[in-house]
C-alpha cells in the first residue's frame, strides 16, 4: 500500500513536471515515466482549471467586467503551462493546414516559428474560450466550466497515446512512450467523473460528447495528412476539447 501511494505521488508530480511550469521536485524524471503517468493527467488539468476559477473570481470581485476577469482567466492557464499546448496547436495548425504532404506538413511542425495558420489558431483559441466564459459571466458557473474543460481536455491525451501511433521515429510523440490500457482508461474514467460533477450529469454529458467527437475528428484528420501524432498534435487535441469543453458549458 505504501509503495503504491508512493508510485501514485510520483505519478502525480511527473505529471504536473511536463504539463505545467510549477517548479516541482521529479529527481530523476524523463519523457519516458510520462506514459506511466498519464493517469494523472485529468487531476493535473483539475488544478490549473481550478487556479484560472480563482483569477476569473478574483477580477470579478474587483470590479472587472466579464471580458477582462475571462481573459485574465486564459492567460492564468497559460502562465501555468508555458504556453504548452497552445505551442502545439499553433505548429500543428501549420503543419496539418499548410502542409503539402506528409513530409512538408512534418518539417513545418518542427520548425519553431509560427505561420499564418499557427498565429489564426492560437488567436482563435484565446478569443473562444474567452468568449465562452465572458458568456457565462457568473463565476461559480465559469469557474466549473474551467475545471471541467481542462480536466477533460487533459483526460483524452492518454487515449490518443493508447490508440493512435506516432507519426515519427523520434521527438516527445515517441519518447513519452505508450500508456497501458489500464492508465488510459484511469484517466479518462477521471476527466469523465470531474466534468460530470463540475457540469452536472445532462450538460456534463453532452460537453463530453461534443469534446470527444470533435478531438475524433482531428485525429482522423491528423492521421490521414501525418500517419499518426506527435506532439503538436496532442497540444492541439488538448486545445479543441478545452475549447469546445467550455462553448458547451456556456450554451444556453
Amino acid at each position: 500500500m505504501v509503495r503504491e501511494s508512493r508510485a501514485m505521488a510520483r505519478g502525480f508530480v511527473v505529471a504536473t513536471a511536463f504539463l505545467t511550469r510549477i517548479p516541482v521536485a521529479a529527481p530523476g524524471c524523463s519523457a519516458g515515466q510520462l506514459a506511466d503517468a498519464a493517469w494523472a493527467f485529468p487531476l493535473v488539468g483539475a488544478g490549473i482549471g481550478a487556479a484560472a476559477a480563482f483569477a476569473f473570481l478574483l477580477a470579478q470581485l474587483v470590479g472587472l467586467g466579464d471580458w477582462p476577469a475571462a481573459l485574465l482567466a486564459v492567460l492564468t492557464g497559460l502562465a501555468l503551462t508555458g504556453a504548452l499546448h497552445e505551442d502545439g496547436l499553433g505548429d500543428a495548425a501549420d503543419g496539418l493546414i499548410g502542409g503539402r504532404d506528409r513530409d512538408h506538413a512534418l518539417a513545418v511542425m518542427r520548425d519553431s516559428r509560427l505561420g499564418t495558420f499557427g498565429v489564426l489558431a492560437i488567436v482563435a483559441s484565446v478569443l473562444l474560450r474567452s468568449a465562452a466564459l465572458a458568456g457565462i459571466g457568473e463565476a461559480v458557473h465559469a469557474g466549473l466550466g474551467l475545471i471541467a474543460a481542462h480536466a477533460a481536455s487533459r483526460a483524452v491525451l492518454p487515449v490518443a497515446m493508447r490508440t493512435i501511433t506516432p507519426a515519427r521515429a523520434d521527438g516527445l510523440g515517441v519518447e513519452a512512450g505508450r500508456p497501458s490500457a489500464s492508465v488510459a482508461t484511469a484517466a479518462m474514467t477521471i476527466g469523465v467523473l470531474i466534468s460530470l460533477a463540475a457540469l452536472g450529469p445532462t450538460r456534463g454529458a453532452i460537453a463530453l460528447g461534443a469534446a470527444g467527437a470533435a478531438v475524433f475528428a482531428s485525429g482522423v484528420l491528423a492521421q490521414r495528412r501525418i500517419g499518426g501524432y506527435t506532439g503538436d498534435v496532442l497540444g492541439a487535441f488538448q486545445q479543441i476539447g478545452e475549447i469546445v469543453m467550455l462553448l458547451t458549458a456556456a450554451a444556453r
